[in-house]
């Protein structure tokens, strides 16, 4: 999902917890946004639904497109200044994680294919968003992953996009300095989603493998989309001095030492 908003209209910080997703999140901490999925249209437009009863708020908008595509991507663009006519932020969430593999199992298409999707994705949308955020000074949050300082367990190719992903945007944060435009990125470590349940599911032991999850971080717990939602709020709203750099909500998982005998999914 990517998502855009209007910098006047966020919401009250003391939100109720509602979902998982960090998707659905960063759509409820925000009460004039547009989003859009990657693939299925029919879920777009049930998650609109859910959303507007959950939170009361009739000016979420959800716009099909496909984040490979420049012509969709021009198209949500437009879309989002058309109905709030003017645009403050960019959050590029829009991504998938394929089946562990080795490299020797991982083709070419199939590692260009990610990237498109993962990190192309990304540019294409900072792309066609950057002339109107550079009007009114907005800013672009980019969504990677801790994987991309860590490594991921047989994961070359989704490593290597979200590695792209914190470059790309400590380079625009450089570019854009002078049209007072912030680039940030935000890492999350083990985020209760349906992609991780599903990952998790394709092991021997779906149940050890999410407790496995729990225990990679210092604080004992993996971390849901409210997480990841009110870190890219404090980015977006609170954080005007804060530009080039990458933020990880992981509970810790990157410091002190571990056992790593037992790679975690």
């Amino acid at each position: 999902m990517n998502l855009f908003y209007r910098r006047w209209d966020i919401q009250n910080k003391q939100i109720i917890r509602l979902e998982h997703k960090k998707s659905k999140w960063l759509s409820q901490i925000i009460t004039h946004s547009v989003f859009c999925f990657y693939s299925i249209e029919d879920e777009g437009k049930q998650t609109e639904k859910e959303l507007k009863e959950e939170t009361g708020n009739n000016e979420i908008t959800f716009v099909y497109g496909n984040v490979t595509q420049d012509d969709d991507a021009k198209r949500i663009i437009s879309t989002t200044i058309e109905k709030y006519k003017r645009l403050d932020c960019l959050i590029n969430n829009a991504g998938t994680h394929p089946p562990h593999a080795t490299i020797d199992n991982i083709s070419s298409e199939q590692f260009n294919s990610l990237i498109n999707i993962n990190l192309t994705g990304y540019f294409r949308f900072c792309k066609f968003a950057l002339p109107s955020l550079r009007k009114v000074q907005g800013c672009i949050i980019n969504i990677a992953s801790l994987v991309a300082e860590l490594g991921d367990y047989h994961g070359v190719e989704y490593s290597a996009s979200k590695g792209g992903i914190i470059s790309m945007t400590k380079a625009l944060a450089v570019d854009e300095a002078e049209h007072r435009v912030r680039v940030n990125s935000v890492s999350p470590g083990n985020i209760r989603t349906p992609l991780l349940d599903y990952m998790c599911s394709l092991e021997s032991d779906p149940e050890k493998a999410l407790k496995d999850c729990d225990n990679t971080q210092i604080l004992g717990n993996i971390g849901e989309g409210r997480d990841v939602a009110m870190a890219c709020l404090y980015l977006a709203a609170d954080a005007p001095f804060v530009t080039g750099t990458n933020l990880n909500v992981s509970g810790g998982a990157e410091v002190g030492f571990g056992n790593k005998s037992e790679p975690c999914v």
